[in-house]
């Protein structure tokens, strides 16, 4: 099999599990865009091979060594997006299929001295756990910012990288890691909110809020 596909297997099917549990052949057919029956026959070969359990009609669910592969393949890939940002100056709504190239051709050595010369991070750009080398990594809650009671001042440290959407339209409202930001009043019509950030009164939408975690100041 080849490494890369089984690498985008692995990794998407982690992401799907952390978010749904058990994961089924038609919900990862769905996010890699690929025929249930190509889905279906891949994961086969990934049950042999031991890195996942499999189970007819019943979803597919990684086992310690397809959990370790994957979140392997996640920190070389949340290891690229922040020299992105932070080296290369790329806006942090257009390092995901860089980031994706690069992940897949990483060598042990490169990803040591990749690590080493960003300081040893933990975070990646949008605030997402970066795993360690013995592919652990740290479970950590936080609330969203649609959750926040309005009066309340927060600091942001998570904003999710579902879409470039998302991240364009944060960025261009101001928001980023680490700022603070208030929320003044939650709109009952559509859940927006009336929040200000770095002095400037402003209102962003439900959806945008969904997608912004925060901690206390």
């Amino acid at each position: 099999m080849p490494s890369e596909q089984v690498e985008n297997y692995l990794k998407n099917i982690y992401k799907l599990q952390e978010d749904e549990g058990k994961v089924s052949t038609t919900l990862l057919s769905e996010k890699l865009q690929i025929s249930p029956a190509s889905v279906t026959e891949m994961i086969k070969k990934l049950a042999d091979a031991g890195s996942l359990k499999y189970t007819p009609y019943r979803g597919v669910e990684l086992t310690e060594q397809g959990r370790r592969k994957a979140l392997r393949i996640i920190r070389r890939h949340r290891l690229w997006e922040l020299f992105l940002v932070e080296v290369l100056q790329y806006a942090w709504h257009e390092i995901d299929e860089e980031a994706e190239r690069l992940e897949h051709i990483t060598s042990e050595k490169l990803e040591q001295r990749l690590d080493a010369a960003l300081g040893f991070p933990t975070r990646d750009p949008h605030g997402d756990v970066i795993p360690t080398t013995d592919g652990k990594i740290a479970d950590v809650q936080r609330a969203s910012l649609s959750e926040v009671k309005p009066g309340r001042t927060v600091k942001i440290a998570r904003v999710s990288d579902a879409s470039p959407e998302i991240l364009q339209y944060a960025a261009k409202v101001g928001i980023k890691l680490r700022g603070k930001i208030k929320v003044r009043e939650k709109i009952a019509f559509d859940g927006s909110l009336r929040v200000e950030i770095n002095g400037k009164e402003q209102f962003i939408s439900a959806k945008l809020s969904q997608n912004i975690f925060v901690e206390a100041v």
